[in-house]
This record gives structure tokens, sequence and C-alpha cells, in this order.
């Protein structure tokens, strides 16, 4: 099993993310609302700003405070700036 640092030693199973999004869209917002509702949110910001949402297999949401620039892997980051580059 693989796991993801998603911020202060907290990690989640790469294998069972579904997508990693920002927070700012309203039906983002919403499904974090109606995930505390239902008790499936986990809050994983240590108190910060959420920066990104995962969105897991199992119907939880978990929140973090780093961006989600930062859990693309390294290869794709490299392919993508030479892309800018050219």
């Amino acid at each position: 099993m693989k796991l993801i640092n998603i911020g202060f030693g907290s990690m989640v199973s790469a294998e069972r993310i579904v997508a990693v999004v920002g927070p700012d869209s309203a039906p983002i917002k919403r499904m974090i609302q109606e995930s505390r509702e239902r008790g499936m949110l986990i809050d994983a910001t240590y108190g910060r700003k959420t920066a990104s949402i995962f969105i897991m297999d199992s119907d939880h949401v978990v929140l973090s405070a780093l961006p989600p620039e930062r859990f693309i892997p390294r290869e794709a980051r490299e392919e993508k700036e030479g892309e800018e580059r050219v």
C-alpha cells in the first residue's frame, strides 16, 4: 500500500484517492458540508486554511492545508515544466 503525505504527519492511501481538488468552487464547498453532516469529513489541516480536498473511494472527504499541485507525481511535474518551457 502506497501512502501519500498530506501534511503535518497525516497520510492517505494513494490507491483509495478518486480526486484531489481545490476548495474554491461552490459544489466542493457543498460536498464538504454534506460530508461533515454525515460524519465522513476528515480535517487534516491542523487549524490552517484548507488548500486541497481529497475525495476518497470510501466516500470520505479529507481536507489538507497543502496545495493540490504538491501531490502531482514528480515525473508529471517535470513533464509539465518541460511543456511550459517550449
